[in-house]
C-alpha cells in the first residue's frame, strides 16, 4: 500500500531515509517520492541545516519552534514547485526508512476508559476502573531500548507463566498487538520543573502510531505488584514518518468530558485539545489480511498534553526523543477492540481470519499493520511488524 493520500503538502512529516547511494539522513515526504531536505535550497538558521544530515531526528525536534514553523513553510514552498519534485524527489520504494528519534525514555499511558474497562472484564471478570485512572492519565515506564521502527520483526519471547496449576517457562503463547498513538517530544524541559498542560504544545514535535507488542501470558504473571516487564519489552513499533502538530491542528477537536474534576494542573485551557484522527488494525496472515478493529483517537479520555503535564508534574524531566504513547485505543463496539485481549475476552473466545482459519493471539508468520489517517492529505501511513519463531534457548 502506498498510502500517497496520507502525505500531501498539508502534511510534510520529517523521517529519517537512505538509499543505496546516501546514508541515512532528514528526510520528508511528499505522495510517494521522498526528499532528502539537504537536497532543497531551504530557509533556515545553521542549527536547522546542520541537522538535516543527522541520522535521527533529535537535532531537529530540539529546535525552537519559530525555526520549525518557518522550515515547515520553507518545505511547502519548495515542494510546491513541481521542478523540485522532478529533480529531487525519491521513489518510496528505492528508500529505507529508519527509527526516526533515538528514544531517550518511554512512558505507556492508559488513556482509553473503554479499554481499561475491557481489559479489566478480560483478565478480572470485574468491568471497573482503576481508581486512578480517573483522576489521572495512569501509565508505567517501557523499555526505549527496543523501541523498533515499522517493518522490524518480532522475535516470540520466553518467558514465564501459568500453565495451569504450574508455572510454565518457554516461548510465550500470547503474542498480542495494542493499537496507539504516541508524542515525540522535542524541546526538553529541566530536572526539577513541571510542565504546564497549557504549554505542553510547545514540548510535542509530533506524532507516531504505536504497536506495544504484549505477550499476555508473561505480562498477566509478573505484574503484580509492580507492572509489566518481559512482558511488553521485546518490542514496540513506531511508524517511520513524524507528523507535526502543525499538520494536525485541522483536525483538532474536544477530548470527552473528564469522568471527574480533575486537579488544577490537568485543567486545560484549550478546548480542542486532541485530534480526530482515524485509527485502523489488520492481522496479515499467509496472504489474507483480516480487519479487526477500527477506532478513533479522540475517544481517549487524556489527551498528549495531559500526558506531558503528567510525566512532569513530580520533577520529571523529558528529553528530546522521549515517547508518550496513549496505551490501547478502543471503543465501545465488538469491531472497535484496540488489541486482541479484550477481543478474545483474555483467551477464552476464537476469532476468525477472512481465510476462515481461527485464532486466539498471534502465530509465527502473522503480521499487524496499524494505520492512522486524520485527513485531506494528512495521515501517518501505516507501522507493520511480523512474527517470527522464539530462537532456541
Amino acid at each position: 500500500m502506498s498510502y500517497a493520500e496520507h502525505f500531501s503538502l498539508k502534511n510534510i512529516p520529517y523521517g529519517i531515509a537512505s538509499t543505496k547511494d546516501r546514508p541515512a539522513a532528514v528526510a520528508t515526504r511528499l505522495h510517494d517520492f521522498v526528499f532528502f531536505l539537504s537536497d532543497l535550497n531551504l530557509d533556515g538558521s545553521s542549527d536547522v541545516k546542520n541537522a538535516f544530515s543527522q541520522a535521527t531526528l533529535n537535532a531537529l525536534a530540539s529546535i525552537d519552534k519559530d525555526e520549525l514553523a518557518k522550515l515547515r513553510t520553507s518545505l511547502r514552498n519548495a515542494l510546491g514547485d513541481q521542478s523540485n519534485v522532478s529533480k529531487f524527489g525519491i521513489p518510496i520504494g528505492e528508500v529505507v526508512m529508519h527509527l526516526p528519534v533515538e528514544v531517550k525514555g518511554f512512558t505507556d499511558f492508559s488513556c482509553s476508559s473503554e479499554h481499561l474497562l475491557n481489559a479489566g472484564e478480560a483478565v478480572l471478570g470485574v468491568r471497573s476502573f482503576p481508581p486512578a485512572s480517573l483522576h489521572l492519565p495512569i501509565g508505567y515506564t517501557g523499555r526505549s531500548s527496543s523501541v523498533i521502527v515499522s517493518g522490524t520483526s518480532i522475535t516470540r519471547p520466553y518467558g514465564q507463566y501459568r500453565d495451569g496449576d504450574e508455572i510454565g517457562f518457554g516461548p510465550s503463547r500470547a503474542i498480542d498487538y495494542e493499537l496507539e498513538m504516541g508524542a515525540i517530544i522535542g524541546k526538553p524541559s529541566i530536572f526539577g520543573d513541571r510542565v504546564s498542560v497549557n504549554d505542553a504544545d510547545e514540548h510535542i514535535f509530533g506524532l507516531v502510531i504505536v504497536n506495544d507488542w504484549s505477550a499476555r501470558d508473561i505480562q498477566g504473571f509478573e505484574m503484580q505488584p509492580l507492572g509489566p516487564l518481559n512482558g511488553k519489552s521485546f518490542g514496540t513499533s513506531i511508524s517511520p514518518w513524524v507528523v507535526t502538530l502543525e499538520a494536525l491542528e485541522p483536525f483538532a477537536t474536544e477530548p470527552p468530558a473528564k469522568q471527574s474534576v480533575v486537579k488544577a494542573y490537568l485543567q486545560d485551557k484549550k478546548a480542542k485539545s486532541s485530534y480526530n484522527i482515524k485509527l485502523s488494525a489488520d492481522v496479515l496472515s499467509e496472504g489474507s489480511e483480516t480487519n479487526v478493529c477500527k477506532a478513533q483517537l479522540q475517544w481517549i479520555s487524556w489527551t498528549f498534553r495531559d500526558l506531558v503535564a503528567q510525566q512532569t508534574i513530580n520533577g520529571c524531566n523529558i528529553n528530546t526523543g522521549d515517547l508518550l504513547a496513549t496505551g490501547t485505543v478502543s471503543g465501545v463496539g465488538d469491531d472497535e477492540h484496540g488489541c486482541l485481549l479484550e477481543m478474545t475476552k483474555g483467551g477464552k473466545v476464537e476469532w476468525e481470519l477472512s481465510s476462515g482459519k481461527k485464532r486466539r493471539y498471534l502465530e509465527d508468520g502473522d503480521g499487524v499493520r496499524l494505520t492512522a489517517y486524520a485527513g485531506e492529505g494528512v495521515g501517518f501511513g501505516d507501522c507493520t511488524g511480523f512474527i517470527s519463531a522464539a530462537k532456541p534457548f
